[in-house]
Parts: C-alpha cells; structure tokens; sequence
C-alpha cells in the first residue's frame, strides 16, 4: 500500500505560478511512475506530466514549456512546478502513483488540490 498526500493548490492570477507537491509513504520501493492529471467537472481526467523510472517524462502538450515535474526520491516527493497559469488550467489537480506488486501494475491517487486561475 502508497499513501499519497498532497499540498500546494490555490488561487493564482494568470501568468503566476503554483508548485504541486505529493509526499508518498507505504511501499514506496513498489514505485515506477509518478505523475500528475488533472479533472474539470464533467469531462474526463487527463495526464498532465509523468515521469518513469526517474528518467522518462511526459507532458500533455497543452503544458509543454510551462509545467516541470521533478521528483525527490530522498523525501519520496514529486513536484508539479506550474509557470505561466492560464485560466484554463483551472482543474482538480491529482498526484498518481503506479506500483508493480506481485507482477501486476497497482495505481494509487492522492486527494487532490484545486487550482483556480482567474483574475
């Protein structure tokens, strides 16, 4: 089992910057992925970034250029560094992990963090 806790989310203006963070606990040593989606109500959620094995990553093009994941693996965190908001990044934001046990891929969430761009 992985705990995920996250912090950081808030009301920003556009053009600011927010910094996601997700602190993971448990069977940490099960860990591959770790990455970052985000939901909007009524629509589906979305990848935002990943990265794998600590040398992959993966953006949504929509945030190439803007947003940063980067992983501490000392603290167990992964951050989500957020420059140049646009108001339609507004959305749920949520911190996922995927775990390999036993041969078969466990994903876990954390709880989410709301990001409001508006002026």
């Amino acid at each position: 089992q992985v705990q995920l806790v996250e912090s950081g989310g808030g009301l920003v203006q556009p053009g600011g910057s927010l910094r996601l963070s997700c602190a993971a606990s448990g069977s940490i040593f099960s860990i591959y992925a770790m990455g970052w989606y985000r939901q909007v109500p009524g629509k589906q959620r979305e990848l935002v970034a990943r990265t794998v094995n600590g040398d992959v990553t993966n953006y949504a093009d929509s945030v190439k250029g803007r947003f940063t994941i980067s992983r501490d693996n000392a603290k167990n965190t992964v951050y989500l560094q957020m420059n140049s908001l646009k108001p339609e990044d507004t959305a749920a934001y949520y911190c996922k992990c995927s775990t390999v046990v036993a041969g078969e891929v466990v994903d876990y969430w954390g709880q989410g963090s709301q990001v409001t761009v508006s002026s």
